[in-house]
């Protein structure tokens, strides 16, 4: 078979067209999804190099719908492969693991285990007294880079499985005042003090 009847041929365009309009869109929609993360964080080059080819993957799927207004198969492709990119972006997101997150954990019972983990990993954090509705508890603020927050997290749920914990995104911490990984800051008299980093380090 000859090229000219390859494109011209059934197969083409209800098989390799569609398949294309697909990964396409996966692509785009992938880029784009990220290109939101990254906005949201505050990755000005990042986003703005991700939407350049996100609009040019896009404007390639975008032709062939037009082209083909009547092929309802391009439609479906279409719209299956931007609810699937909106997915990978997110998992592909998640991987990287980019920017810092803040963990507030509260909890009435004694913290010393988690302390005693913070310190000997080198991660900041706060701690404090407080009051709640049912009596008196004790919550923890740590500053966490995304790859760490997996340990931590980890930690909490074995050793603290009824603990009440928070995580939140940050857009933007000042990093040359951050207790990160070299120091601890503790509260109840509100006491600064600074720790060595890691054996080797």
């Amino acid at each position: 078979m000859d090229l000219h009847a390859l494109f011209n041929s059934h197969v083409f365009t209800y098989v390799v067209i569609p398949i294309l309009i697909f990964l396409s869109r996966i692509t785009d929609v992938s880029i784009g999804t990220m290109r939101l993360i990254f906005i949201s964080k505050g990755y000005k080059i990042f986003a703005a190099c991700l939407g350049f080819f996100e609009v040019m993957i896009w404007i390639i799927a975008i032709t062939q719908i037009m082209k083909n207004l009547t092929n309802v198969y391009y439609y479906l492709a279409y719209a299956a492969g931007f609810a699937t990119g909106n997915f990978v972006g997110m998992v592909i997101e998640e991987k990287i693991a980019l920017g810092h997150v803040l963990l507030r954990v509260v909890t009435g019972i004694d913290l010393n285990i988690l302390v005693d983990y913070m310190k000997r990993e080198n991660f900041g954090f706060t701690l404090l007294d407080a009051e709640g509705s049912q009596g008196n508890v004790r919550i923890l603020f740590s500053i966490l880079r995304r790859p760490d927050l997996d340990p931590v997290a980890s930690f909490l749920r074995e050793h603290y499985p009824n603990a009440f914990y928070t995580i939140e995104d940050i857009r933007y911490i000042n990093e040359q005042h951050l207790p990160f990984r070299n120091a601890v800051v503790r509260s109840r008299k509100i006491r600064f003090f600074r720790r060595s980093h890691r054996k080797g380090k």
